[in-house]
């Protein structure tokens, strides 16, 4: 990357702040995983004198959870691998690039990317993050004098709404009402229909005005001219011309690599199961058939095995930050939720604070800050549900507060704070080719707003 130089333009009041937070976020925002390590070191010295556990109990509760995300992390790695596969055949590339030609400036660039992220993370988070960075690199190389760290940042940004849409793991919870009772403590005893969670006029205001405010906000945080830090073209692109192979000196080994056909009878398998998939189950998107379509998709387009293959080998490059730091987010999780001889977790504890200082009309707020707070050290829908609603949903129930709501506040919550915590934004950092340290500072900048909007939403509605 390299910073453009061109003439001083007098930077705006929001620019001259984004500025400085990303210079603080480059000074000392950590490398994820030194992150993910000290968050561990806090998390073990809390954890202790708030459960009366001993350190050995920590590092049981540690060594306990370490492992337990591993088919999670395994399916995020085949996120950025199956998304890189598709993305960078010919075809899908092609279609991407007359997309981004619909963008004519850098602010037009940074609008149109986070308005696509957002809408494909609310359909579904898996997907959202890889076109969504995708799409952005897609820009990048067709935009002159965008920036390209708050083109990636605004792809990431898009994650906001994963949880108040269609893979929301906390509605589609009680919906399903599987174990529902158990797992509020008795305080929801029958399943909650959409309708009152993620179609509810208070989601979908919400959802609508974060919409309108996130772009726009994205694009007012541009650097001016002579600020921006921009991405030679060359560097984005991942394939190069491929030399033409004479067939006739070919091994029947080698024919078969460079045969079309295999291609098209996997293709043909994998979409025959893809279109069942969803005559029996609706829209219904999850990490695994999303995976699969990209892979199939990626089957197809690159033609033959051996063009499959080399994508796919560019693509797992790509996955080395997920599978050494998701064990150790695992472990986090298992110090957070392990009780001590009293009965109380860590993340319990946190909870319990801001119940004690809610009433009727502030409830929802304080729910939704106290689920930010421990999304923070549980970056997991299903764990922050997990470790939340045996708490919030009783809480609630007693204040009079409808469950729905509740819900929806520990899902905002979750969706929240995943603009300052890595976690998340490794696969699309991953695909962009860039630090943490690169988008978190603009990323500041949309925790701020977004809160503010959930927050007001909650209070209001």
């Amino acid at each position: 990357m390299s910073t453009e130089t061109l003439p001083y333009q007098k930077p705006t009041l929001l620019q001259r702040f984004s500025s400085v937070c990303t210079a603080i976020v480059q000074r000392y925002l950590p490398d994820p995983f030194l992150f993910a390590a000290i968050l561990t070191f806090v998390v073990f010295l809390i954890a202790m004198p708030v459960t009366q556990q001993s350190p050995m109990q920590m590092v049981d509760a540690f060594s306990g959870g370490f492992w337990k995300l591993l088919t999670f992390a395994m399916q995020m790695a085949l996120v950025v691998v199956t998304g890189h596969a598709m993305a960078s055949a010919p075809v899908f590339r092609r279609g991407l690039s007359y997309l981004a030609m619909t963008a004519k400036t850098p602010g037009h660039a940074i609008l149109i990317v986070t308005v696509v992220s957002a809408i494909a993370c609310w359909i579904n988070w898996g997907f959202g993050l890889v076109v969504g960075a995708i799409f952005a690199r897609e820009l990048a190389a067709k935009v002159k004098g965008v920036d390209y760290r708050l083109l990636i940042a605004s792809a990431y940004t898009g994650f906001l709404f994963w949880h108040a849409g269609l893979s929301g793991s906390v509605p589609l919870a009680i919906a399903s009402g599987s174990n529902l009772e158990a797992v509020t403590s008795g305080a929801v005893t029958s399943p909650i229909p959409t309708s009152e969670t993620l179609f509810s006029s208070m989601n979908l205001i919400i959802v609508l005005a974060m919409l309108v405010v996130i772009p726009l906000l994205n694009r007012s945080m541009h650097p001016a001219a002579d600020q921006v830090v921009s991405i030679s073209p060359d560097l984005l692109q991942d394939d190069k011309e491929e030399e033409e192979v004479d067939k006739s000196k070919l091994t029947p080994a080698e024919r078969l690599e460079q045969s079309p056909w295999v291609n098209r009878l996997l293709a043909l398998l994998g979409f025959t199961y893809i279109v069942s998939y969803f005559s029996d189950n609706g829209f219904a998107l999850n990490l695994n058939i999303v995976n699969f379509i990209f892979l199939f998709t990626a089957i197809l387009l690159h033609g033959t095995p051996k063009r499959l293959l080399k994508a796919v080998a560019e693509g797992t490059k790509n996955t080395a930050g997920i599978l050494l730091q998701f064990p150790f987010y695992a472990g986090i999780m298992g110090m957070m939720v392990a009780k001590g001889p009293e009965g109380v977790s860590l993340a319990g504890a946190m909870s319990d604070m801001f119940v004690s200082i809610s009433n009727e009309y502030t409830f929802p707020l304080f729910t939704f800050i106290s689920a930010g707070i421990v999304n923070f050290f549980v970056p997991s829908g299903g764990g922050q549900w997990a470790v939340q609603a045996p708490i919030m949903m009783p809480a609630g129930a007693e204040l009079g507060v409808p469950a729905a709501k509740t819900a929806m506040a520990i899902a905002w919550g979750d969706a929240w704070t995943n603009m300052i915590q890595p976690f998340w934004a490794l696969p699309a950092l991953s695909i962009a080719g860039l630090n943490a340290k690169d988008i978190m500072g603009f990323c500041i900048i949309s925790l701020f707003a977004s809160g503010t909007i959930i927050g007001l939403g909650l209070l209001i509605f």
